[in-house]
């Protein structure tokens, strides 16, 4: 029997010009309603600081937002950047929210810290040793949500014996030894890091060792996907994303601008080596274009779950694009 491919949203609300940070989270929540009703997995929301152009920094709010304004869809983090919080008061948050929406809930947990060194220190002054630290953390999360904790010494009450899915999140062959070793779900950005995706995969395949949470690998990968009635109208949204990313790599971060037509400069912006290189898992036209492309990815690249990044101006085309990729997957998922 063909494996069904899963698909879902990483979410990092990314603010568009003109658009308040308010107004950008209730897009959030929009998209996360629309890809509820289109029959996505899971809606994860990223950690991000010390920026005005996202506004996902606290995702543990987020994701109850979300929760408590959707019925179904799992929601969570992609991820929590571990070495910036206590595994204890993670525990307590993720904890909590399983109480309140019960089998809903996913911690994805990741080792980088979705900022600059500067801002990872004014965080936690220990960022560096909690960052060497990282499996060991995980290790405390797993023991505060274990039923078999009650008698120990620090526990988190609210968190023991929910059911809260751990997931590793990387972009690096390091993440892929570390989900493998510990039998956790693997998910790979790289809808941001794609250098490294095919070895990682294979890696955590190779070196899975089955566990209480897991008993076979289960990979997701991320990918940005912009879908639209026609191809130059797709392009034509992909315009504000390369000019994001060309604004970060150069210094010059703005807020999502409006799209323009594919012109000879924005050609350039994308053939910058960083740019071109971050968005080379990216499938953006019509529908017969984005699902012939994602066939061909999926030929060479068997993964369990796509997660899709969709970073467009406007939120009425980050809807219908989220309606005609979930078209397509349903699509390649009968044939």
């Amino acid at each position: 029997m063909k494996n069904q491919i899963k698909y879902s949203i990483l979410e990092i609300a990314a603010i568009s010009e003109g658009t308040s940070f308010k107004e950008t989270l209730n897009n959030s929540l929009k998209l996360a309603k629309a890809a509820e009703e289109n029959d996505y997995t899971r809606f994860w929301f990223a950690e991000h600081h010390n920026t005005d152009t996202v506004a996902s920094n606290a995702t543990s709010v987020l994701v109850g937002y979300v929760a408590d304004n959707t019925e179904h869809i799992r929601v969570g983090s992609g991820g929590i950047m571990l070495p910036n919080h206590s595994p204890l008061i993670v525990a307590e948050q993720f904890g909590t929210l399983a109480q309140l929406y019960p089998k809903r809930i996913d911690l994805g947990l990741g080792r980088a810290p979705g900022t600059d060194t500067a801002t990872a220190q004014a965080i936690r002054s220990d960022f560096m040793q909690a960052t060497s630290s990282f499996p060991e953390e995980i290790n405390k999360i797993q023991h505060y949500f274990d039923s078999q904790n009650q008698s120990a010494k620090v526990r988190v009450a609210i968190a023991e014996g929910m059911e809260v899915p751990l997931y590793i999140l990387g972009s690096s062959t390091d993440s892929a030894y570390l989900a493998a070793a510990k039998g956790l779900p693997y998910a790979f950005g790289s809808h941001f890091a794609p250098s490294h995706l095919h070895n990682a995969l294979a890696i955590y395949k190779q070196e899975f060792q089955p566990s209480s949470d897991l008993n076979q690998p289960y990979t997701i990968a991320g990918v940005n996907v912009i879908i639209a009635d026609t191809d130059t109208e797709a392009q034509k949204l992909f315009t504000s994303l390369i000019k994001m990313f060309y604004g970060i790599f150069t210094g010059d971060s703005k807020p999502l601008q409006p799209p323009v037509a594919m012109d000879f400069e924005i050609q350039q912006m994308l053939q910058y080596p960083t740019v071109y290189q971050t968005l080379k898992y990216s499938f953006i036209g019509s529908k017969a274009t984005v699902k012939a492309g994602l066939q061909r990815f999926l030929e060479y690249t068997p993964i369990d779950e796509l997660m899709v990044s969709t970073n467009v101006f406007g939120i009425e085309d980050r809807i219908k694009s989220v309606e005609l990729f979930a078209e397509v997957m349903r699509e390649i998922n009968i044939f």
